[in-house]
């Protein structure tokens, strides 16, 4: 039996997990036994829509629909099934039907040089482990923010050392212990939604890198700032379409738990910021770093000041002076 491979042509695959895709679309409630869909891992528009999942797959999927049937106890989890990793949403739709759809997870962390971000892009990156504060990671969802966030702590434990503490939900790349000669990560799983707690009891492990899996409630935004102004480097993501609305979304949150202290904390504690999304050749950032030690900052001044939408014309000069300085075209983020 043939598969779509990432170009949509035909590529042999005897069982699922030998078959590129990035989502798995189960009926949970008809046992499997409907119309299961996927969708590749491509980047270009002609293969970002769903495919009927070929016949050939429908023992699998009647496999995977009977064991989400008897696991799923939250509307998202992380699942396992013959070797393949996924973070799993559930949902019942209007008609009665429950579907489940399957986010496949490659549990191994890549490196910076393997997601194909730009040599100049990374080396920036790099140097950001070196530093205090926080790395907030907008984009749309599938867009590879996860990826790229623990891609980066894994490379910081590894050229830094020092500990490291993740907060997911659920837990997604694999982390935990040893990494590199001096560095050592624990995972931690949230918890009927409490990302609070964790957060706060991660803080007394005196974390050198902190990971919060995406930021979700007002009491996970104030602890994400507080611990980004008090000696940590971290590193979260969130759901937003700029990066301006990255920090408009941090600071509604964050504001509900500080009374309006979350500005403040935000322009004192920003590292660096970037709106990314995935294309056929890599991700593409369009990125704000701060200066450190630099409270007159131009970018956190306009935090304070509650001037973000202005922080727009700064990105763009910060970009062009970036590419100026080593030669890259700022529009393409390609050498000149």
């Amino acid at each position: 039996m043939t598969a779509l491979n990432l170009q949509g042509t035909e590529a042999t695959g005897d069982k699922l997990r030998d078959m590129p895709f990035m989502d798995l679309y189960v009926r949970i409630d008809e046992g499997g036994k409907g119309m299961a869909r996927y969708r590749t891992p491509a980047r270009d528009y002609s293969n970002n829509w769903t495919r009927v999942l070929p016949d050939h797959y429908k023992n699998e999927t009647v496999v995977i629909a009977d064991k989400l049937a008897r696991t799923i106890k939250s509307a998202d989890a992380s699942f396992e099934y013959d070797g393949m990793r996924f973070r799993r949403s559930y949902q019942k739709l209007a008609n009665g039907q429950q579907w489940a759809i399957l986010r496949r997870i490659n549990s191994r962390v890549p490196t910076l040089e393997e997601l194909s971000v730009s040599s100049h892009i990374a080396t920036q990156l790099r140097r950001l482990g070196q530093r205090d504060g926080l790395i907030l990671i907008s984009g749309p969802t599938g867009h590879g923010k996860t990826t790229m966030s623990f891609a980066l702590l894994a490379d910081y434990l590894k050229r830094f050392g020092g500990v490291g503490i993740s907060v997911e939900d659920p837990v997604e790349y694999h982390l935990d212990g040893s990494v590199g000669e001096y560095g050592y990560c624990y995972q931690v799983e949230v918890e009927q939604e409490d990302w609070a707690s964790p957060l706060k009891t991660a803080l007394r492990w005196t974390p050198r890198y902190l990971l919060v899996g995406e930021v979700r409630s007002p009491r996970a935004a104030e602890q994400i700032l507080r611990a980004a102004t008090t000696g940590h480097l971290v590193i979260t993501t969130i759901h937003a379409g700029s990066i301006e609305e990255s920090f408009m979304g941090l600071l509604h949150l964050a504001d509900q738990a500080t009374g309006g202290a979350a500005k403040y904390m935000l322009a004192q504690g920003l590292t660096a910021a970037w709106h990314q999304t995935l294309t056929s050749t890599g991700p593409y950032l369009r990125y704000v770093f701060t200066e450190e030690n630099n409270n007159g900052d131009p970018v956190r001044a306009l935090i304070r000041e509650d001037k973000i939408g202005m922080i727009n014309s700064y990105i763009d000069m910060q970009i062009a002076r970036m590419g100026v300085r080593i030669g890259i075209d700022p529009v393409t983020g390609k050498p000149k």
